[in-house]
């Protein structure tokens, strides 16, 4: 009997609280503890995909691209590292009102001899 209440000291101190517990409080105690712990389990790591995702648009909305070498900044720099053009103006440029023509640039080929 001493070696079976040594080896399953933390049983019986889980048994003892809940006998304490349950009629004290009444079963309604137990099931709400536990449906919470299962809700956390389910919301923890929902909740982690949603801070990724807000992370990550975060993230990409702090991208500036070059006009004229197509270099990538992460908006800490005011001059592009590439070719050193401004790249504080890119984001007051309204661009919708150009037609595709005007924004594309015309190449023309030559023969290499």
């Amino acid at each position: 009997m001493k070696y079976f209440l040594k080896a399953n000291k933390n049983f019986l101190i889980y048994l003892f609280i809940i006998l304490i517990v349950v009629p004290f409080f009444g079963v309604n105690i137990v099931f709400s503890i536990i449906g919470n712990i299962l809700l956390l389990l389910f919301l923890i790591p929902i909740l982690l995909i949603l801070l990724v995702i807000i992370s990550f648009n975060s993230y990409k909305s702090k991208i500036k691209t070059c006009k004229t070498c197509g270099g990538i900044s992460l908006g800490l720099s005011e001059i592009c590292m590439n070719c050193g053009a401004d790249l504080e103006n890119i984001n007051k440029i309204n661009n919708l009102g150009k037609t595709p023509s005007e924004s594309t640039i015309e190449v023309e080929a030559e023969e290499i001899k």
